[in-house]
């Protein structure tokens, strides 16, 4: 019998030392492979691994789909040394992902977001959550990235953040207008009085003076959006959309200023963190404003010829 769990336990390794974090993986695949040995079974299949990933029911496809691509990862790397391995196919759970479609933050309502977010107690909470937004919303910062910041990324002399917790673990510089660098040494100097004795290393501390917590941070953001009617039944306007909004602004500026767009969306798609352009080019759909810029553009480019 193939020892799946000293196996599952070698693919991590070696795909880590790769640079893959494999949170996800790291949890769920020594639970397939508990699975596959308490079955009695000699190898993964794909039957198998289908009803691992469906285990228990009322999953939601998307999670089902999750599971089975780690096992499809795993499988692909246990069959070079199992051959009677079976590699899950893709799509078994007709699953598509699809994006929900962003929320266009106007000026006055993120205005409107950190004035209600200093309302907020104790003093040090509030500061924390409004320098956060506003800093998300002009450098079109991830959640993750922005939380994640320490002390040594924010480079206040020259102001330049450097994003070292990145998606795909990609680092990179993220350089400030002066007037967001000002804000940050702000936070910084009245984060410390507020906050005196020994320091974390994070740039944005709670009110307890420790790093801040994604789901904490979204929770905080949800009241604050209900609080000013922003948040309905039907509208949820998410912090992500502000990086959205950033991405759609920067563009439409562009336009109005008759800037080279093909230019400059592999700059914005660099400082947003892209892998590539077409990456960027999702968040900067759904904008009917830029929609007719563009088309205005066109019309004056291509229009005398029609």
């Amino acid at each position: 019998m193939v020892d799946l769990v000293g196996h599952v336990r070698d693919y991590l390794e070696l795909r880590r030392a790769l640079g893959f974090k494999l949170v996800f993986e790291g949890y769920v695949l020594p639970r397939l492979a508990n699975f596959i040995e308490a079955s009695g079974a000699g190898t993964l299949t794909t039957e198998l691994a289908i009803s691992w990933a469906c285990q228990p029911e009322d999953v939601q496809p998307i999670t089902l789909a999750h599971r089975l691509g780690a096992a499809r990862g795993f499988a692909r790397y246990l069959k070079t040394i199992d051959p009677a391995t079976e590699i899950p196919p893709l799509d078994v759970f007709g699953t598509h992902r699809q994006r929900p479609t962003p929320y266009l933050w106007s000026k006055d309502e993120i205005a409107a977001l950190l004035e209600a977010t200093l309302q907020i107690r104790p003093e040090l909470r509030a500061l924390t959550h409004e320098t956060l937004f506003g800093l998300i919303a002009v450098t079109g910062l991830r959640l993750g990235e922005a939380t994640g910041l320490l002390r040594e990324d924010v480079n206040l002399t020259d102001g330049i953040l450097t994003v070292t917790e990145a998606k795909f673990d990609r680092t990179r510089l993220i350089p400030l207008h002066p007037s967001t660098t000002a804000a940050l040494a702000s936070y910084a100097q009245r984060r410390d009085r507020l906050c005196p004795g020994p320091q974390t290393a994070a740039f944005f501390l709670s009110h307890a003076g420790t790093m801040l917590r994604v789901k904490g941070v979204d929770a905080t953001f949800n009241n604050i959006t209900t609080g000013i009617g922003l948040r309905t039944a039907t509208v949820k306007p998410r912090i992500h959309d502000l990086r959205h909004t950033f991405a759609v602004q920067t563009l439409i500026d562009w336009h109005r200023t008759g800037a080279d767009i093909g230019a400059g969306v592999p700059v914005l798609s660099t400082y947003l963190g892209h892998v590539s352009p077409a990456g960027t080019y999702w968040y900067l759909s759904a904008a009917p404003e830029l929609m007719a810029l563009a088309a205005e553009r066109l019309d004056r480019r291509f229009g005398a010829q029609s």
